[in-house]
């Protein structure tokens, strides 16, 4: 039998790829392209774009192209061999890119060519690729000395292995914990939609009853609806003690020692490059100009929001004081309070939104939406390969009817797949001579799943997480760019990249767009008028604790990694500690381990890098002010925006392209109107 990973002409093979694949494949590409390198660079010579550059290119692409279904089967498919072989290539394509980020001759040839006349005649994102190639280089050591290019080798390797033991703790300690529950008095308050949930997943174990577990969709209606006070105590107590010294499984998966080392080996990294710390590190390959920059951006930010956190936490406190006989409000009470007060101040809650968002249909109005934005038309196409029944597959065709893209949409929660949503790169966009090579992109959530003969209904807050997403999917896939390392969300600075995302979920709140979509999965009836006002009216409800929630993070992550000293160790809890006491409104209980399950920091890419998604947020709520301004499906206003933004990918800098679209530099004044933090 051929190995599916090594035969990537067409779109991946999912039933035939099998862990035994995984190593023979890896193994071999690499080496391939070792060889392929070594053969480019053989004969001194004058070096060329389509000579070296557009050939590494097409290496390099095949490589991640065959990866690329192994880490995502890995995220939604966990197995025990599956993850053994996934963890035994990590050294290799640690020492892979180590082995190439330093490769002095392969730096000189890009040298050579940055320098030579050739160039001058390449096209903007040629040169870019050039440009970030040299970049590259510098920050994987290519001009240190012998005994650091090695150590910089063990510290990749090293930093690989950990981020990936981090995630994998957190999944482990997240299904490794459940609550079972028979007596039916105890989940008074719970939406029927939770409690129909449960009881499926009670009968998937042939247990009676209702079974809960640490999975997003089960957690959440308990801790917002239960009644029963020790029950959100004990669901609240496991979920933020996942892998950790603390809780009911503790010491089992403990992060802590993990990233004490993680912040150790970054340190070091950054130091051996020649930066003062890791967060100086980060900054290289990013939009701001430098740390005080991003500090200074969070602590203005704060200076808007904390008053109004403070007031709110306030008015909650009264509320749940004045109401219902509360004088000491505990971290498992605040959401579920804040759930009453929403109730009792706009007659909603996110549970009464559901039944006008059931999936498919919410699916079908981000399609619709879309087309009216930039002319595209989305269909599913049927019999395609995938890893679960629930995944669907689309293709993206343009007004021309030209194929743009295609993606996946895996929207549940289950066992073995790990929590939250992302998009993920399947293929990338490239033109050789064989044409254009269409782009394809992962979609991935963790809803609720259909219960009975319903559909899956989304709140509020899913749907905006699925338009998120899909911004990302867009802009991966609508690139016109057809150089890899820049098409797409390739080679866009990491603070930017939130942009497209973020930009997105404006569309979730505007009437003309919700008609399109928001219709009773039994009725047919459109959202009713006043349930849409109530629902504006509550669109910035506790929207300032929600942002210095957010600003903590951002600060923590930073700092953490700027202020490291290897003779004092990490510091995390003293740092979130001052952090806290500096930004905060709820200050939770001294057992709680939110680091431990902090995986953007830990295991993914936002590390000294968290406070992009504020930092995003004003270049998407100032881009979506254009459409405030012309109209929210203003095709003159849409076409702008795909051309300058979406398609060109990360061919230019963000802020020229940004200029571009909006004709100034973007401003914090739509962010704070956005947010109800405006004077």
């Amino acid at each position: 039998m051929s190995n599916p990973l090594l035969d990537m002409q067409e779109l991946p093979a999912f039933s035939r790829i099998t862990s035994a694949d995984i190593e023979p494949a890896i193994n071999r590409l690499l080496s391939d392209n070792l060889e392929q390198v070594d053969s480019l660079l053989a004969d001194d010579r004058s070096y060329s774009w389509d000579g070296l550059v557009a050939p590494l290119e097409d290496m390099e692409e095949k490589l991640s192209r065959s990866w690329s279904p192994v880490s995502h089967l890995n995220s939604v498919m966990n197995s025990e061999e599956l993850r053994a072989a996934y963890n035994a290539c990590l050294p290799r394509l640690s020492d892979y890119a180590t082995a190439m980020g330093q490769n002095e001759k392969l730096y000189h040839a890009f040298e050579q060519i940055a320098n030579g006349a050739e160039y001058e005649t390449l096209n903007p994102a040629q040169k870019k690729v050039i440009d970030n190639a040299l970049r590259d280089f510098r920050l994987s050591g290519v001009h240190l000395q012998a005994q650091a290019k090695e150590r910089y080798r063990d510290i990749m390797q090293a930093l690989s292995k950990l981020t990936t033991r981090f995630e994998e703790n957190i999944l482990d300690a997240t299904h490794a914990w459940d609550c079972h529950i028979e007596d039916p008095h105890r989940l008074a308050g719970v939406p029927d939609t939770a409690l129909a949930l449960a009881a499926q997943q009670a009968q998937q174990k042939e247990l009676d009853g209702w079974l809960f577990t640490l999975d997003f969709p089960s957690y959440f209606p308990v801790i917002s609806y239960a009644d029963d006070r020790e029950l959100r105590r004990e669901m609240y107590t496991a979920y933020v003690t996942r892998a950790s010294d603390e809780g009911p499984n503790a010491d089992k998966w403990d992060n802590g020692e993990i990233m004490e080392q993680i912040l150790s080996l970054r340190h070091e990294l950054a130091q051996l490059l020649g930066f003062d710390n890791y967060a100086d590190r980060s900054l290289a390959t990013k939009m701001a100009p430098d740390s005080d920059a991003v500090i200074g951006f969070l602590r203005e930010l704060a200076q808007h929001a904390l008053p109004r956190a403070q007031r709110e936490l306030t008015d909650l406190r009264e509320f749940a004081r004045d109401e219902y006989g509360m004088d000491e409000l505990e971290a498992w009470d605040i959401t579920y309070y804040a759930e009453k007060l929403r109730q009792a101040r706009y007659d909603l809650s996110q549970e009464q939104l559901k039944p006008w968002f059931p999936d498919q249909q919410v699916v079908n109005g981000m399609f619709a939406v879309v087309k009216r934005l930039y002319g595209l038309e989305i269909k599913q196409i049927e019999d395609v390969d995938t890893w679960h029944e629930d995944v669907g597959f689309y293709e993206i065709k343009d007004e021309q009817g030209q194929l743009r893209g295609q993606f996946y949409l895996d929207l549940y929660a289950r066992e073995h797949k790990r929590g939250g949503a992302w998009m993920d790169e399947c293929i990338s966009r490239k033109r050789d001579h064989n044409g254009v090579q269409i782009p394809v992109a992962y979609l991935t959530c963790n809803f609720t799943p259909p219960v009975g003969d319903d559909p899956a209904l989304l709140t509020h807050n899913e749907v905006e997480t699925l338009f998120h997403e899909f911004g990302h999917g867009l802009h991966h896939m609508l690139t016109q760019v057809d150089y890899v390392s820049v098409s797409g969300i390739s080679g866009v600075a990491w603070d930017a990249v939130e942009l497209p995302s973020q930009f997105m979920e404006n569309w979730c709140w505007e009437r003309e767009a919700l008609d399109l979509f928001a219709r009773h999965y039994q009725t047919g009836e459109t959202l009713p008028e006043e349930l849409y006002q109530r629902m504006l009216a509550a669109r910035n409800f506790q929207s300032a604790m929600q942002t210095v929630r957010q600003i903590e993070f951002a600060l923590f992550d930073f700092r953490i990694h700027r202020e490291y000293d290897p003779a004092k160790g990490g510091r995390v809890f003293e740092v979130l500690e001052q952090v806290r006491d500096e930004v905060a409104v709820i200050m939770p209980p001294t057992f709680n381990r939110f680091p431990h399950s902090f995986s953007h920091i830990f295991a993914g890419g936002y590390a000294a890098g968290y406070y992009s998604y504020k930092w995003a947020e004003v270049l998407s709520a100032d881009a979506f002010s254009a459409f405030e301004e012309t109209g929210i499906f203003d095709r003159e206003t849409g076409k702008r925006f795909l051309n300058a933004i979406l398609e060109q990918g990360g061919s230019r800098e963000p802020m020229e392209l940004f200029v571009e679209f909006r004709g100034r530099e973007p401003t914090i004044d739509a962010l704070l109107r956005h947010s109800g933090l405006a004077a």
